[in-house]
């Protein structure tokens, strides 16, 4: 199977050299490697330097993008489901320095608080079967695109403009559709359903969508324009329902939820409601914009509500299996070839675990493969046996490299003391 997603992406490739690089980069990305970066893999690959590495990330001929269309269709091709949901939402990665492209102090999820980080939407395609990332937008600040000398030193695009996350949402989910990608609904958080050009842009597809809104979020009904959370008060007791928004390892999420009918924002036609989620336990709600082309059952909305944490298991498999946020490449266009190739053996896992659930069902004394069980078997089988040579020449490497690297740093520090 990895031979064969390998052929796939082949012809992307200029020349054999990268594309050989390419698939002991991937590999490299699938083994049971404490860090994933260009040194460590060059390493695992035979490699006397990062150099190749380096190379194939920033010099080599070949189009990310073409690859990044691959991966969809591999990923559509196992996982295909015409009641699939695309999901979108944002993920940051802590970076240290001021020059790795779009870096900058930022509130990001995965540390919690603001941090000097990295940030990317992500598309990923969730079906019945499993669920993968299938496109990937760099978020690039003001503070940035305000600078265009910083972003030529990093590769940046001429003329690259500012925009926020919900644009290059719109654009990815719009290039899966392009491209007929089988899904029916749309689902993000509150970043991307307070945001009335994507929710039109989804509309006039037109593609249903279950997105997160803020309490706040303003909603006209019958009786008049009213913020989300005010129009609790109003829900009688028997409106709420007992349903689940999906399975997790410890069972059924379960929630009460209610579902109340908005009018039409346009007056163009389609089904508009307001889904209120309530945590049994805390009494906690949140909001859910809902938009369908015909009517659809509440059920059916919260089934599709529930499918957007599968992006925070998408996000969780990328960067604790393949690397995702791992790398320390600085430029634009190294930024989109490693992403892209981290996507690919995410994929992978993915599909691999899917076709082995439809395979070769698990007996009732095991869970079925997961990902990270498939990346741990498929290590072992592809672990290279490199000599003690090959261990030492690296050691060596790694101190000479980090010695030139605190000499230059005493040179700067020296040349610029009184």
């Amino acid at each position: 199977m990895f031979d064969q997603l390998m052929g796939r992406i082949a012809g992307r490739f200029v020349r054999v050299e990268p594309r050989r690089r390419a698939t002991a980069l991937v590999l490299g990305l699938l083994a049971d490697l404490p860090k994933k970066n260009c040194w460590t893999l060059a390493e695992h690959a035979g490699d006397a330097s990062p150099d190749g590495m380096q190379h194939l990330l920033h010099r080599a001929k070949w189009d990310a993008d073409a690859v990044r269309d691959d991966i969809r269709a591999y990923v559509i091709e196992h996982l295909r489901d015409d009641e699939a949901v695309l999901v979108v939402d944002e993920t940051g990665d802590l970076k240290k320095g001021t020059t790795t492209v779009g870096v900058q102090r930022q509130y990001t999820g995965t540390a919690g608080r603001i941090e000097n980080s990295q940030a990317a939407v992500y598309l990923v395609y969730s079906a019945a079967r499993g669920h993968a990332a299938i496109d990937r937008a760099l978020y690039v600040p003001r503070s940035w695109t305000d600078d265009p000398d910083r972003c030529k030193a990093a590769g940046v695009p001429d003329g690259l403009a500012f925009a926020t996350k919900p644009q290059p949402a719109a654009k990815m989910v719009t290039r899966a559709l392009d491209a007929g990608t089988p899904a029916r609904w749309v689902a993000g958080d509150e970043v991307y359903g307070d945001n009335p050009h994507l929710r039109a842009a989804l509309e006039d597809r037109p593609i249903g969508y279950v997105l997160a809104v803020s309490s706040t979020h303003q909603v006209t009904t019958r009786a008049g324009k009213f913020q989300a959370k005010t129009l609790v008060a109003r829900i009688p007791k028997r409106a709420w329902q007992r349903l689940s928004a999906g399975t997790e390892a410890k069972g059924e999420r379960y929630y009460d939820w209610a579902h109340l009918d908005i009018t039409s924002p346009t007056g163009r036609p389609g089904h508009w409601s307001l889904l209120i989620r309530r945590n049994r336990r805390t009494g906690e709600l949140a909001f859910y914009r809902c938009f369908s082309p015909r009517p659809v059952l509440v059920s059916e909305l919260v089934r599709v509500a529930g499918r957007r944490w599968t992006i925070e298991e998408t996000f969780q498999a990328g960067k604790g299996l393949t690397g995702l946020d791992e790398h320390q490449v600085r430029r634009w266009t190294s930024w989109h070839r490693w992403v892209t190739l981290t996507m690919l053996a995410a994929a992978f896992l993915a599909v691999t675990a899917a076709t082995e659930c439809r395979d070769h069902p698990a007996p009732d004394e095991l869970i079925p493969l997961t990902r990270s069980e498939i990346q741990h078997l498929f290590a072992a089988l592809i672990s290279p046996a490199h000599d003690l040579a090959h261990r030492l020449r690296w050691s060596q490497w790694r101190r000479r490299h980090q010695a030139r690297a605190r000499n230059s740093h005493y040179r700067r520090q020296t040349a610029t003391q009184p």
